[in-house]
């Protein structure tokens, strides 16, 4: 268990070197907007999927703000693709972001989701993180750690899914959580 460990803590260590690298939060802060850390890399359960999440606040909402902080991101040389898509007119009232970086050969993606401050979703990611920070004992998240190693590479499997098998239902083995998974 403790190389499972020790890797999941050099990916977080080289995630947050991306998110320096990038000057994530320092674009958003540039146009007035609030980053926030959110996701597996929030509550120390990043594994080996290079995922970052930021959830990003402005009030007043301004589109412009949200392309001119995503014109000084993708900048970088190192930012190989990104998309967006505008759902300020859903209920999730946001804009998603996504880009690619390039770390030396490793592919990173790092997904910002621009919301207007004040809407529904408001804070509710960080909540779920501050949660789970606060009730995870140090067996479940090895054993989160170790379910996300086991998981194939190709298969896209959400982090909130882990934490709720291990963390609410004791879910404690790869075979056991592919089983849960189908009951769900």
């Amino acid at each position: 268990m403790t190389d499972i460990v020790a890797l999941a803590e050099a990916n977080q260590r080289k995630a947050r070197e991306v998110i320096a690298k990038l000057r994530v939060v320092e674009a958003w802060e540039a146009v007035g907007a609030e980053a926030h850390l959110v996701g597996s890399l929030r509550t120390g359960l990043l594994m080996k999927h290079r995922d970052i999440d930021f959830h990003i606040y402005s009030s007043p909402f301004r589109l412009s703000d949200s392309f001119a902080a995503m014109a000084a991101l993708v900048a970088d040389p190192a930012v190989k693709r990104f998309e967006g898509a505008n759902l300020l007119h859903t209920p999730e009232a946001c804009v998603e972001w996504h880009l690619w970086y390039d770390d030396g050969g490793e592919e990173w993606q790092v997904d910002m989701i621009h919301l207007v401050k004040g809407s529904r979703y408001d804070g509710y990611f960080e909540r779920v993180a501050e949660r789970i920070e606060a009730v995870i004992t140090p067996r479940q998240r090895e054993t989160v750690l170790r379910l996300k190693y086991e998981t194939p590479d190709d298969e896209k499997i959400m982090g909130i899914e882990y934490y709720l098998a291990v963390i609410r239902d004791g879910i404690a083995d790869y075979p056991a959580f592919v089983q849960w998974r189908k009951q769900q």
